[in-house]
């Protein structure tokens, strides 16, 4: 049997920071391979109906319906419908210090690394999740500040202290230029993500077709190597 939520669900990866701050803990349950199958599927579910119909209108009857399982034990793993946002946005963050363990970026030059990661998480940001967290933590985040601000904090910030991190040793080793590693990673984010902020912050919920993310990103990259290569 192994106990859900027993230990720290993101650790260090290298030079990756873990989340400083847990979000909420889940309720301590102990799940056999069936049950964590079932946890994961509540979660799958939650995230459909969220995109569907909005967090507010979500019951919680129809995500058991389409998960399979009972409402005793959805209450049992996540406690109640906040407790699957939560987890959906828990997830979210073990997707992104997921990408950058298997891209790599310790080991690639410039032009392949930041290439290669715009395009993964062009394809993160096209999943159904996406359109679920970023209403939740920028179209309704004066009404959800607890889970807006733990996704700033871990999730922006994981993501932004790793570009930093990865700048630094680009920096040091002459292959860019920059006057601040920080502000390059905020801005580099911004320029991924910035067309979808205000989207979002504008009330607009339809993503661009994954398509349009994967040359967003394409041209993001482009503009900000030619501003931070050596000349």
């Amino acid at each position: 049997m192994n106990s859900h939520n027993s230990s720290p669900l993101y650790g260090n990866a290298g030079d990756e920071p873990a989340a400083r701050t847990p979000l909420r803990p889940l309720p301590q349950v102990d799940l056999c391979r069936r049950g964590e199958i079932r946890a994961e599927k509540f979660i799958d579910a939650a995230t459909e109906v969220f995109a569907e119909k909005g967090y507010r209108h979500a019951r919680l009857s129809e995500i058991v319906a389409r998960a399979g399982g009972s409402l005793a034990t959805l209450y049992r793993i996540y406690g109640d419908k906040e407790g699957l946002a939560h987890a959906i946005l828990q997830r979210r963050l073990d997707f992104y210090l997921h990408t950058t363990r298997d891209i790599d970026l310790s080991v690639l030059p410039p032009e392949q690394a930041l290439p290669a990661l715009a395009q993964r998480m062009a394809e993160l940001m096209a999943r159904p999740e996406s359109r679920v967290i970023y209403r939740l933590v920028i179209g309704d985040g004066q009404s959800f500040p607890t889970l807006r601000d733990w996704f700033f904090e871990n999730v922006v910030g994981t993501f932004r202290a790793t570009l930093a991190g990865y700048f630094d040793r680009q920096v040091e080793a002459g292959r860019m230029r920059m006057a601040s590693t920080h502000s390059a990673a905020a801005q580099f984010s911004m320029m991924l993500f910035g067309d979808m902020v205000m989207r979002l912050a504008s009330g607009i919920t339809d993503l661009p077709d994954p398509d349009q993310l994967r040359a967003n990103a394409r041209d993001a990259v482009e503009l900000f190597l030619q501003g931070t290569l050596p000349r």
